[in-house]
């Protein structure tokens, strides 16, 4: 869709002659007539944005724009009305049926030009953020592939980080990073051999040095962006295997040493390993997980942090069925 052309519908012949004139030079250009011939002009060319009359024959412009949004083919091509309609409650209308803009005539060739890129760019913005957002998901997949985790695991440990992170007064700007960085935190296991990632039994001392070097590969993939997402992906990575009281892997931090960011994922991936069902092991009781973490706080994980923890139980618990919910409901597609 970015890559169509923009579709001009229009039924005077002299709008259109404008519509030519103002973008010709920087875009390849489709026409329509009527309403019907837009629809039919949408389903051929596919374009990336419509200008649209809205008094033509046969189907009005709000008709035709309702017909593409009720297309989930067509609902996110963006539609900028262009029309003489001009009034409070036309604009309203339009805005309703899902139009991203409005254009008065008589046509001003440099507004037009303005609104058509801003527009576009919009659109180029959204895809990359998805794309973005895909690759999140890749990276995240792909440090679990060949572990037994289910996949739920990373995205609903990433929750927990977010909700952590929150209360202990992190910003939304940041939260929403950590959110979206902490499912990248095995990445490393891309490097660990399956002899080892997938011995049955307990590692030797060689076998765990292995294993231990998921942290240092991870690290070394993610800081090779300098977009601060993949910065805080690629700390959380390197020491989310830290411990409070320095006897953690890779570098022996201890306390404030270790970023406040592993710190956070650290008990929040300790609380789901805990409470999923895994190949070795059935989900531990809601009550022992929480023991757990109170004899290991000071030692392993952050005391402040366990204790804010704590205090947000009931969201937490919250997160928890909603994801577990959505886990039944895939088996159960694929059963």
């Amino acid at each position: 869709m970015a890559n169509g052309p923009i579709l001009c519908a229009d039924d005077e012949p002299y709008n259109l002659g404008i519509l030519r004139m103002a973008l010709k030079e920087q875009h390849a250009l489709v026409f329509a007539r009527s309403g019907r011939e837009t629809l039919r002009a949408v389903e051929k060319h596919n374009p990336a944005l419509i200008l649209l009359d809205v008094q033509m024959p046969d189907m009005d412009g709000y008709a035709v724009c309702r017909r593409l949004k009720d297309d989930e083919r067509t609902r996110d091509i963006p539609v900028i009305f262009v029309t003489g309609m001009t009034q409070e409650v036309d604009e309203k209308a339009g805005f309703d049926v899902g139009a991203v803009d409005y254009i008065a005539k008589p046509i001003s060739v440099p507004i037009v030009q303005a609104r058509v890129q801003t527009h576009l760019s919009l659109v180029r913005a959204d895809k990359l953020e998805k794309s973005y957002h895909d690759a999140i998901h890749m990276l995240g997949k792909a440090g679990h592939y060949n572990d037994t985790d289910t996949g739920a695991h990373i995205w609903r440990m990433a929750a927990y980080s977010r909700t952590l992170a929150e209360t202990i007064g992190w910003s939304e700007e940041l939260c929403g990073l950590l959110e979206l960085a902490a499912p990248m935190h095995d990445t490393g296991k891309i490097g660990i051999p399956d002899a080892v990632l997938k011995k049955p039994g307990k590692l030797d001392a060689e076998e765990w040095r292995v294993m231990k070097s998921h942290t240092t590969i991870g690290h070394g993939i993610l800081k090779q962006s300098d977009a601060p997402l993949f910065q805080l992906a690629g700390e959380i990575a390197l020491n989310h295997h830290e411990k409070w009281d320095g006897s953690g892997y890779p570098n022996g931090l201890s306390a404030e040493e270790i970023p406040e960011s592993a710190r956070v994922v650290a008990v929040a991936d300790v609380f789901d390993a805990l409470s999923m069902k895994r190949p070795y092991k059935d989900a531990w009781p809601l009550a022992k997980i929480l023991q757990f973490l109170r004899e290991n706080a000071g030692t392993h994980l952050d005391s402040r942090l366990i204790e804010a923890f704590m205090d947000i139980q009931p969201r937490i618990l919250d997160i928890k069925a909603e994801w577990d919910s959505r886990e039944r409901a895939l088996e159960g597609s694929l059963s």
